[in-house]
């Protein structure tokens, strides 16, 4: 399921050591990250509910914007908790919900265009 393993996949680069890794020293590229990881959890969260409950779930969307939420928010608690080469930032949360904000209205206006997604 790619859904699942997007989300590890994310998981995995926000928690996984940064030793080694070339640093990215320019604020808004790590921002782009956190904003693309997130917009990518939202429409795949979204289409994972609304296939799995055959269009019965109409809060598919709502769903998958609140897991992308609290799961940002998770993860750079973990960041400050569980890691030294990674920190929490207000920052990466604010552009964890503008991804997911972005996924949120561009899913809308794909229903709108095409009703069957």
């Amino acid at each position: 399921m790619l859904t699942v393993f997007w989300t590890g996949l994310v998981t995995y680069l926000c928690l996984a050591s940064s030793k080694g890794l070339p640093s990215v020293s320019i604020f808004k590229y790590d921002k782009i990250g956190h904003l693309t990881f997130h917009f990518g959890i939202t429409v795949m969260w979204f289409l994972f509910w609304k296939s799995t409950f055959k269009n019965e779930n109409k809060n598919a969307l709502l769903k998958a914007f609140l897991f992308s939420f609290f799961f940002g928010i998770t993860i750079e608690i973990c960041q400050g908790l569980f890691t030294e080469t990674r920190a929490a930032e207000v920052a990466d949360v604010i552009a964890n919900c503008c991804g997911a904000l972005i996924a949120v209205v561009f899913i809308y206006f794909c229903t709108k265009i095409t009703p069957r997604i």
